[in-house]
């Protein structure tokens, strides 16, 4: 083929239809994974999208080559003359030609660089989207399959096929010396084709699939498609870095970094092909590749093909299920048929039927709850806390005091109609291990009771995550309804594993699980932390505790039997003054009204029961009751008595009452003044008043004289 500007203006129109076909390819994976809200489409775009730079270099490599084609043409035909008329010499006159070198030692490397650099990034961003995903924490939203599956198959297959065919049609270009570089772009073209078709195997896969709560398939798919990427990224930057050192020979066009080798080799398959035949007569030291018995296993190769693919999937009909396990049949991934038990199973060739075949006898651990480590510790006392903080401490609820309730229905297993605990929870720290088999022929119940999908960064599918819910539901309800010490002290009888086991066998079948509880084991039971030296003290506090109640059982006694007099009354009393309360408010309420009144005399016939009571046990109360009436009868009496005084002195006003007045005033100045050293007389009228007055002056010492008098008092 003659090398000249039009091959490389033909290399470059093919270069921009491959720009825009790539466009567009990255544009419809978009647009539907969007739409459709597909999220493996969308991360298929990413790689669409990163193969631009690709074809925009070749755009580029390719008009520069021609510029340089021309140029070298219009050098060849004539001299060339600057301005001043002087001739141009050869390395001054081919500009184009500068160019282009620095296209292919700067612009390239450039463009690998950045080529790789978007693939690391999309790629990486991929796979650290999927790790928040798994964070119930972050809100980054969630991986989604597409409800429009026959669309996306006729995208998905449409795009792999059309990008196949360019492909190959950019690697027959390629062949040409001047068109060599048309490999990176079909490199790019094959990698659509593969994205494109693992997006619609997955596809198919998600067809096929019964169960439709998982969606590991179509993950699996986009994760690799990141795995992709970041793949022809590392071989893209290894090619760069090799370029560097690699020696350059005259006349070779350079091959930029991001023509992948391997997606070249993807582009031409029949290479491959040629190159398995130079090793095989390599090997064998002679052309055998000529040979008639090559030859005929090539023409033949197809029908071997056929046969051994048709023996491989006629060996899929028949599965033997041993003595210790059991089988069923899965017909395009749904149950169908009974459960075979140590028996050969028969059905359909694969991939119309498949099969699935389990130990049945073998007894599985489940542990109910958080596993961080193991335990290496033969003994960990109840006063010591855990060796090794990061190893798991499950805690559970238990009943810290006696029931509130009796014990009704029990069953034999001790958990079941058990009344609830009281108010007042302790907490014990606990290991407890299920350990579980599937029951004879319910391995179907097995296998419909939850699918065996494993998420990321879980040790448990969701079969075995729903059982440890089920179990670890039934031990804490069985955990709550009992006391602290029936927990920790299980009575001989009733053992908490046997109750245990018996409660969470009920759940699985009335969750119809297909599970057999083999047993429940303890390792570890105990009070959390360091807690548990406290139970070294338990006796003494229990002691203590009663102690203490009885002390203020007898201080009650003893203040009841003092007040009252005997503590039987005492809570009559109490609550006979509670309602005496009461009563004596609804008459205050009543007034003089019918209900009033009635309050009242019931008040009043009540204040009377209750005194009699504290009266007739002759205590405390008794007598301060008993001094109070006297006090009040003394009052009383002292009162009539200055009232009989009072009525005993009035005949003596009625006969003079100013004499009366005059005298009763006498008798209260000399009551007033007799200890009052100066006297002074308040005189009445003097007309009726003799005033003897002597003057003497008191004597030093005893005078008895004071002592001896004698004063009349009112009432004296």
């Amino acid at each position: 083929m003659r090398i000249d500007h039009h091959a490389y203006q033909r290399a470059t129109g093919v270069a921009a239809a491959g720009l825009f076909a790539q466009l567009a390819v990255a544009l419809l994976l978009l647009v539907f994974g969007k739409s459709t809200g597909d999220s493996t489409a969308v991360i298929a775009s990413a790689w669409a999208f990163s193969g631009l730079v690709v074809w925009l270099g070749l755009i580029l490599l390719f008009h520069q080559q021609r510029l340089e084609r021309l140029e070298s043409l219009e050098m060849d035909t004539g001299a060339r003359l600057d301005e001043d008329g002087r001739l141009f010499t050869q390395d001054e006159a081919r500009v184009a030609r500068k160019r282009l070198g620095l296209m292919h030692s700067v612009l390239m490397p450039a463009l690998s660089v950045m080529y790789a650099l978007l693939l690391v990034g999309f790629g990486a961003g991929v796979i650290w989207w999927f790790g928040k995903t798994a964070d119930p924490n972050a809100d980054y939203g969630n991986f989604a399959v597409t409800s429009a599956a026959g669309w996306q198959l006729a995208v998905a297959f449409g795009t792999a096929l059309l990008s196949f065919i360019f492909s190959r049609f950019l690697a027959g270009m390629a062949v040409q010396p001047a068109w060599a570089n048309l490999r990176g772009g079909a490199g790019v073209m094959v990698g659509n084709a593969l994205v494109s078709l693992a997006v619609g195997v997955g596809t198919v896969f998600e067809l096929l699939r019964d169960d439709k709560q998982s969606i590991s398939i179509m993950e699996g798919i986009a994760y690799g498609v990141a795995i992709f990427m970041m793949a022809v990224a590392a071989e893209t930057l290894l090619a760069f870095l090799l370029n560097l050192y690699r020696p350059r020979r005259a006349g070779e066009t350079p091959r930029p970094a991001f023509d992948s080798r391997l997606l070249s080799l993807l582009a031409a398959p029949d290479s491959i092909v040629r190159s398995i035949n130079e090793a095989v007569n390599y090997q064998f030291g002679f052309d055998i590749t000529s040979s008639w018995g090559y030859q005929l296993l090539l023409r033949n190769f197809v029908r071997l093909l056929v046969i051994g693919v048709a023996v491989v999937i006629s060996l899929t009909a028949l599965v033997i299920v041993s003595p210790q396990e059991q089988g069923i049949r899965l017909r395009f991934g749904a149950p169908v048929g009974e459960v075979y038990q140590g028996a050969p199973m028969v059905k359909l060739p694969w991939p119309i039927e498949g099969a699935i075949v389990d130990d049945v006898n073998r007894v599985r651990s489940l542990p109910l709850g958080i596993v961080k480590g193991v335990r290496t510790e033969p003994v960990i006392v109840w006063g010591e806390d855990v060796p090794n903080p990061d190893l798991n401490i499950n805690l559970f609820l238990v009943g810290s005091g006696t029931r509130s309730a009796s014990v009704s229905g029990q069953g034999d297993t001790g958990v079941s109609n058990l009344p609830q605990a009281t108010d007042q929870f302790a907490v014990v720290e606990a290991d407890v291990i299920l350990q579980y088999r599937v029951r004879d022929r319910e391995f179907d119940k097995f296998l419909g009771f939850s699918n065996d999908v494993k998420s990321r960064r879980t040790v448990l599918d969701m079969r075995e995550r729903a059982l440890k819910a089920i179990a670890l539901r039934e031990v804490t309800r069985a955990m709550s309804a009992r006391t602290l010490d029936e927990v920790l002290s299980p009575p001989v009888d009733k053992p908490l594993v046997d109750a245990l086991a018996s409660a969470i066998q009920r759940a699985y079948d009335d969750a119809k699980c297909g599970v057999e509880v083999v047993g429940i084991s303890i390792p570890r039971l105990r009070p959390p932390s360091k807690e548990g030296g406290k139970f070294e003290e338990l006796s003494i506090a229990r002691q203590n505790g009663r102690r203490q109640v009885e002390d203020a059982q007898s201080t009650v006694s003893t203040t009841m039997s003092l007040i009252v007099g005997d503590p039987a009354h005492a809570d009559e009393v109490f609550r006979g003054i509670g309602d005496l309360t009461k009563l004596e408010q609804e008459a205050k309420r009543g007034g003089d009204s019918a209900a009033g009144k009635e309050a009242r005399q019931k008040a009043d016939a009540l204040r009377a029961r209750l005194e009699q009571i504290v009266l007739d046990s002759r205590a405390q109360a008794a007598s301060v009751i008993s001094g109070a009436r006297a006090l009040r009868w003394n009052t009383l009496m002292d009162a009539q008595a200055i009232a009989q005084d009072v009525l005993g002195q009035a005949p003596a006003w009625k006969v003079d009452p100013d004499l009366y007045r005059s005298r009763r005033t006498m008798e209260a100045l000399s009551d007033s003044l007799s200890g009052v050293r100066v006297k002074y007389m308040l005189l009445p009228d003097a007309k009726h008043v003799q005033i003897d007055i002597e003057m003497q002056q008191p004597t030093s010492g005893l005078n008895l004289a004071d002592y001896l008098e004698k004063k009349d008092k009112p009432g004296g």
